[in-house]
């Protein structure tokens, strides 16, 4: 089968900045059959149509005058069964030792990208994957993400690793909203507001979890991998 991955992450600059903002990076992706792309796409459409939603749609515009539409998302969202999942990693940046990946930041940020990626492409499928647009200082990140990829999973293919605008793609937005909701429960914050509180607690309910917090790594719908970076059980 063909399938598309679309990719965002929060926190990016945790492993560089001198004031943090958070304690957790986090990398997360939306996983679909290539062929349910335009379905998926229509009825966010139409959602946005039923409640007067325009321009992009992102964790941070999660406010009480599109509380309706985001919390209607979660129900699209979940109405898609295992069609359409969702796995993010969770990298501890006060855990992070930069002589392990030569000194740069942005080497260890796409080998976490390497691990979101990796443990759910399956045997004989093929995987096109989309990143949102995010200048890197080697431009070769990509590509070679995609080659080390490939050269993991020998009876799949992954033909494409590419990066575009998440303002002209609405799988990507789709991404950014889930990823922002788990990102703000792990890192623990406290200064979210009712909205974003009221779509974290309908997200949980839909889940069926008293908290969106790591799960076990056979979790297929909604996976949230926090890596041990000291090592352990």
């Amino acid at each position: 089968m063909k399938f598309e991955v679309y990719c965002d992450e929060t926190l990016p600059d945790l492993f560089t900045s001198g004031k943090p903002q958070g304690r957790y990076l986090m990398i997360g992706s939306l996983w679909l059959p290539a062929e349910l792309r335009e379905d998926v796409k229509a009825r966010i459409a139409d959602l946005r149509q039923r409640h007067g939603v325009h321009g992009e749609m992102k964790w941070r515009k999660v406010s009480p005058s599109k509380a309706a539409f985001y919390t209607d998302l979660v129900d699209l969202f979940m109405s898609f069964g295992l069609d359409l999942r969702f796995r993010c990693i969770a990298v501890d940046h006060q855990a992070m030792n930069l002589d392990l990946h030569n000194g740069d930041a942005e080497l260890g940020f796409y080998k976490f990208y390497y691990q979101v990626l990796h443990h759910w492409i399956l045997d004989r499928n093929e995987y096109t994957v989309f990143c949102d647009l995010k200048r890197n200082r080697d431009r070769t990140r990509l590509h070679t993400l995609q080659r080390v990829l490939n050269n993991a999973n020998r009876t799949s293919t992954i033909p494409e690793v590419q990066s575009l605008p998440s303002s002209e793609v609405v799988l990507l937005q789709l991404c950014d909203v889930l990823l922002g909701a788990v990102s703000a429960r792990i890192n623990e914050r406290t200064d979210l507001g009712t909205a974003k509180e009221g779509f974290i607690a309908h997200l949980e309910r839909r889940l069926n979890r008293p908290r969106l917090s790591p799960t076990h790594k056979s979790e297929e719908k909604f996976n949230i991998f926090k890596i041990r970076l000291g090592g352990g059980w």
